[in-house]
């Protein structure tokens, strides 16, 4: 669960959340990934923060007003 001031959405805060959902998918999914960009030639890095986009939204988000 990842809880947001909703009033700090700014991109700073954005940013931070695809860091977060970007290290969540390296760990869980990392070598998955880095053997799929290799097989269809793809960059990695690329693959990765399209991975971690879609990735934001299993998370469950609580917002403070």
């Amino acid at each position: 669960m990842i809880y947001l001031n909703y009033n700090n959405l700014d991109n700073e805060t954005q940013e931070r959340l695809v860091s977060v959902s970007k290290n969540d998918v390296e760990q869980k999914f990392g070598n998955d990934l880095k053997r799929y960009a290799k097989e269809h030639h793809l960059k990695y890095d690329t693959l990765l923060e399209e991975e971690a986009i879609r990735n934001l939204y299993a998370y469950e988000y609580v917002f403070n007003i």
